[in-house]
């Protein structure tokens, strides 16, 4: 599903680009009615000129195109938080069914669902284990967009680049005219400069759209991501709450029980002593008496 939707992207990227390049380069803006016809641009002309190069950045602006367009539908309000999911969860948590919750999440995959998933899965470890799952969630799905987006930059960076690949050996291939001829005319070298700035026109027309989306959807993936975030934390907040009162009351009932631990005075038992031996006692030795 996600590669068939890619390519009919990518197929009517192409198709737009080649049709507003067509109307864009079709013609030169012309400041005289007698201008002579061959100083017109043509867009075949051009990426024929543009030789391999030109191909290279040809194939990078059907990418652009074909990134922005998916970026425009996947990078939403409505794709990353559907609406309503984060109300039922918020319902179901505060019942405190917990499996509904994750099951509601499932039905609906998103950045939104992702991140309350991870927080439900952290329940029984209480409050604080929720809210670092859910702030872990959070940035890896965060990473993940951010490196989708991420070729945008790439196409923005190459392209201007390999224009002036293109440019700088076609400067070459125009300058070579020197070593076959000593004096050759401007109206001789003309052509092959045109050729070679041809391609750094055509990667400068393909890196600044690239890099004024990338600078549009990182900025909206900033404002989505925490968005998403908060709404994923407000989904817990009666679980805060509940967790809160839980230690309150486990706080009250030790109080007392410590209280009548403390009020109690210790009996101490009086230690049994040791009987004193009594002093033996001497009998009167009695003499026979004689007879």
């Amino acid at each position: 599903m996600h590669t068939r939707r890619l390519v009919t992207i990518v197929l009517l990227g192409g198709c737009l680009w080649l049709v507003v390049a067509q109307t864009g380069f079709a013609q030169a803006p012309t400041f005289a009615q007698d201008q002579p016809e061959a100083t017109k641009l043509d867009i075949k002309e051009m990426i024929q000129a543009g030789g391999y190069v030109g191909y290279i950045i040809l194939a990078l602006s059907v990418a652009m195109i074909a990134l922005i367009f998916e970026h425009l539908i996947s990078i939403r309000h409505a794709t990353l938080m559907p609406h309503g999911l984060a109300e039922e969860a918020h319902r179901l948590v505060g019942l405190q069914q917990y499996a509904q919750a994750e099951q509601q999440c499932k039905l609906q995959p998103s950045f939104l669902g992702y991140v309350i998933s991870a927080g439900l899965a952290e329940v029984e470890m209480g409050y604080s284990a929720v809210e670092k799952a859910v702030e872990d969630a959070s940035m890896e799905q965060a990473a993940r967009l951010f490196r989708k987006i991420e070729y945008l930059s790439v196409i923005g960076t190459l392209a201007p680049m390999l224009g002036l690949l293109g440019t700088v050996w076609g400067m070459i291939l125009a300058f070579m005219e020197f070593e076959t001829k000593a004096n050759p005319q401007v109206s001789e070298l003309a052509p092959g400069i045109y050729r070679a700035l041809v391609t750094t026109l055509l990667g400068l027309s393909v890196a600044v759209p690239a890099l004024a989306a990338f600078a549009i959807f990182r900025n909206r993936v900033d404002e989505l991501v925490a968005e998403s975030t908060l709404m994923a934390e407000h989904v817990f907040t009666k679980y805060k709450r509940t967790v809160a009162q839980r230690r309150q009351q486990k706080k009250k009932a030790v109080e007392p029980a410590s209280q009548t631990a403390t009020s109690q005075p210790a009996v101490t038992q009086p230690s049994a002593k040791a009987p004193t031996p009594s002093p033996p006692t001497t009998g009167s030795s009695e003499e026979p008496t004689s007879s």
